[in-house]
C-alpha cells in the first residue's frame, strides 16, 4: 500500500513538473505559391473535380512531349518541334481556363435564379441553412451538387459558418462569396430586411450579366481576329516545313534564331492583345 501511494504520489510531482515545461510550438507552414492557388482556383471555377494542380501541371508537360515527338517526326526540325511543343504544352491550361470562362458566365445568368429561390425559401418561413439545403433539391441543375455536399456537412457537424466556407470552395465564384457573406451577416447580426436585400441583389444581378454579355458579343469578333493573327505565321510555318529546303534552314543556328525571335513576339503579343481586350474581372475579394 505504501508503494503504490508513493508511485502515485512520484507520478503527481512528475506531471506538476512537466506542466511547467512549455511545448515547442510546431513550425509554421509555408505560405503556399500563389501561382499554385491561381492554378487551383481556375480548376475550381471550370468545375473539374477530379483534376488538381499537379495533375495540370503533369498534363501540360506530357502535351509537350508528345507534341515535340509528332512534330519531329513530321518536320525532321528540332527548334520547329521545340516552338510546337511549347503551344502544346500551353493547350491543357488553355482548355482548363476556357472551360472555367464558360462555366463562369453559365453561372452568371444563374445566379439571379439563385437568389430568388432563397428569397422564396425565407418568406415561406425557412431558416437560412434549410433554404440552402433546398437549392440541392430545387434550385439550378447545374449547382445542385454543390449544395447537396452543403447540406451534408451541415447535418454532419452542425456548423453553419464551416459549411458556408466549404460552399465558397465549392463553388469559387465571385458572386456566391457575395452572396454568402450577405447571409452569414445576416444571421450573425439578425434583421428582417433580408427578403429586400436579395431583390436587391437578384436585379442588379440581372442587370450586370445582361450588360456583360452585350460587351462580350461586341468584342469576340475583335479577340477572334487578333489569335487569327498570331496563329497565322505558324500555319504558314508548318506548310514551309513540309519543304526540305525550309527544314534545313530552320535547323541552322539562323534559322533557330529567328524562330525564337518570332516565339517571343507571338507570346509578347497575344499576352498584350489579351490585356488591352479583356474586360475587368470579379475578384474573389471575399474568400
Amino acid at each position: 500500500m505504501t508503494a503504490a501511494a508513493g508511485l502515485v504520489g512520484g507520478f503527481g510531482l512528475f506531471l506538476i513538473w512537466w506542466s511547467c515545461w512549455e511545448l515547442p510550438e510546431p513550425p509554421p507552414k509555408s505560405p503556399r505559391n500563389p501561382r499554385f492557388t491561381r492554378l487551383q482556383e481556375i480548376i475550381n471555377q471550370s468545375g473539374i473535380e477530379k483534376v488538381s494542380v499537379n495533375g495540370l501541371i503533369a498534363s501540360c508537360a506530357g502535351t509537350a512531349v508528345f507534341t515535340f515527338l509528332l512534330i519531329l517526326v513530321i518536320t525532321q526540325s528540332p527548334p520547329i518541334a521545340g516552338c510546337f511543343a511549347l503551344f502544346g504544352g500551353w493547350l491543357p491550361l488553355v482548355l482548363v481556363r476556357w472551360r472555367a470562362r464558360r462555366r463562369v458566365a453559365a453561372m452568371r445568368e444563374i445566379w439571379p435564379d439563385v437568389v430568388d429561390h432563397l428569397r422564396s425559401a425565407i418568406r415561406a418561413g425557412l431558416s437560412l441553412p434549410e433554404a440552402l439545403v433546398q437549392l440541392g433539391i430545387r434550385g439550378p441543375v447545374e449547382l445542385r451538387p454543390a449544395f447537396v455536399d452543403f447540406g451534408a456537412d451541415y447535418r454532419a457537424g452542425g456548423r453553419f459558418d464551416q459549411s458556408l466556407e466549404r460552399l465558397k470552395d465549392r463553388l469559387a465564384d465571385p458572386v456566391a462569396d457575395r452572396i454568402i457573406e450577405a447571409l452569414r451577416m445576416t444571421r450573425e447580426v439578425g434583421g428582417s430586411d433580408l427578403g429586400r436585400l436579395l431583390g436587391t441583389l437578384a436585379d442588379f444581378l440581372r442587370d450586370s450579366a445582361r450588360t456583360r454579355s452585350e460587351l462580350e458579343a461586341r468584342q469576340s469578333w475583335t479577340v477572334s481576329a487578333a489569335r487569327l493573327a498570331v496563329a497565322a505565321p505558324w500555319i504558314i510555318l508548318m506548310l514551309l516545313a513540309t519543304r526540305p529546303e525550309a527544314v534545313a534552314a530552320y535547323n541552322s543556328t539562323a534559322g533557330a534564331m529567328v524562330l525564337l525571335g518570332g516565339l517571343v513576339v507571338s507570346l509578347v503579343c497575344y499576352r498584350l492583345m489579351l490585356r488591352i481586350g479583356a474586360l475587368p474581372e470579379d475578384e474573389r475579394v471575399m474568400q
